[in-house]
């Protein structure tokens, strides 16, 4: 008996890994968050697996399942959206497993951050404007967010951001964001990237709020910021030029070339 945690991806049914989806056809039991999850991907399962929604599960129930799960010798899927390492709620259900005994293995996702950036067709990095992402959130009922990464501390580095489920918090989020991003850093919200309902917005830090309604992007929302997503800015690595040499690519002296150069 075993339980494979699997990252659903950010919502549509085609982006969830194959070896999610063959995970998913070969399992007893599924469990899966009916709130998060397309329910597209139950498509993938075999047609005899027991398929039981955890959105009005709290953990005891669904570590109930597992137990019976154990008892009975099936194999079992816990599909999570996006990518079970980030906003998971999977470490309390891996400290459970390990107390009864149970094996179990990650399946990672497409998180809704990158998906979140291919919606608006963007890199997050670029050379020598910024090569770090920050992943982060606001507080809310179900998880603190300790002091220490505020978002108007984080934002201090001006690296880019993606800050989920930000949607309820969109004032707060960009008032903080603004005592270090300068008001033209371009801004990025998208609601539920690739799923069928999905849209987006780009504006600047300092125009956001006067373009939009806020009530209108509540829920599942992804807020991206940083000079990164500039379209304007033409930062180019080296990698790719012509005269950069590594191991997989000699560059060949032009006819004429002073030796060293």
């Amino acid at each position: 008996m075993k339980v494979y945690f699997i990252g659903a991806g950010p919502g549509a049914a085609d982006l969830i890994t194959v070896r999610g989806a063959n995970v998913l056809g070969q399992v007893e039991m599924l469990l899966y968050a009916g709130s998060l999850v397309s329910t597209e991907m139950l498509a993938y399962c075999h047609a005899d697996a027991e398929i039981i929604d955890t959105a009005e599960l709290d953990l005891e129930q669904q570590e109930a399942c597992y137990r019976r799960a154990q008892a009975e010798n099936l194999n079992v899927a816990r599909l999570h959206s996006g990518d079970p390492a980030i906003y998971g709620a999977t470490a309390e259900q891996m400290r459970r497993l390990e107390a009864l005994g149970i094996d179990y293995e990650i399946i990672p996702g497409v998180s809704s951050f990158t998906a979140a950036a291919a919606t608006i067709k963007a890199e997050l990095t670029k050379p020598e404007v910024s090569q770090t992402i920050i992943l982060t959130r606001v507080s809310g009922r179900a998880s603190a967010v300790p002091d220490s990464e505020a978002i108007a501390l984080l934002a201090a580095h001006r690296a880019t951001m993606a800050i989920f489920l930000s949607g309820p918090h969109l004032k707060k989020i960009v008032a903080d964001l603004r005592l270090h991003y300068p008001d033209s850093t371009p801004v990025a919200l998208v609601y539920r990237a690739s799923w069928a309902e999905e849209r987006s917005l780009q504006s600047t830090l300092g125009q956001l709020l006067g373009e939009i309604k806020a009530s209108d992007w509540n829920l599942t929302t992804m807020l991206l910021v940083g000079a990164a997503l500039s379209k304007d800015i033409a930062a180019e690595s080296r990698l790719y030029a012509q005269d950069y040499t590594h191991i997989f690519r000699v560059v060949k002296k032009r006819p004429g070339q002073p030796p060293g150069e």
